[in-house]
């Protein structure tokens, strides 16, 4: 990994897996990690459930907007993180690749998006934690 690594959340629409993994990303990470967010088939804007759960946990992704996946984005990232993109996600040698299985929360209520939210959260900070040893390894090698 480079000084600065990159992630890359990706799935379908990117507009709320993606988008509240994105939001915790940046908000734990601060500076040390470059984030990015994308889908196979962008929706039109965010779920506005999930933007009123990450607001419950301070984190504004309000003014997010879906992006399409492209190859680009994924060379340029150090880890991808999938989430329900299935075989439309491109892969490339040498990239750390995980696929978090979480439920989709288009369509659903507060109850069901905050406990997306809180999985996608837990997640993220062992990710944090993760990248973060692995950047002091390289400083110490």
């Amino acid at each position: 990994m480079t000084n600065q690594p990159t992630v890359l959340f990706v799935c379908v629409h990117n507009a709320g897996r993606s988008q509240m993994a994105a939001g915790y990303l940046r908000h734990l990470a601060g500076d040390r990690i470059t984030v990015l967010s994308a889908g196979s088939a962008p929706g039109d804007k965010v779920n506005p459930v999930a933007v009123q759960a990450m607001a419950e946990e301070g984190i504004d992704i309000g003014g997010a907007l879906p992006t399409i996946l492209t190859t680009g984005a994924v060379q340029e990232s150090d880890v991808v993180i999938t989430m329900g993109c299935g075989d439309t996600c491109p892969i490339f040698p040498g990239k750390r690749y995980e696929d978090w299985v979480l439920e989709d929360p288009a369509g659903q209520g507060i109850d069901m998006v905050r406990g997306v939210r809180n999985e996608i959260k837990r997640r993220v900070q062992a990710l944090v934690r993760d990248v973060d040893d692995s950047l002091a390894a390289g400083r110490r090698s």
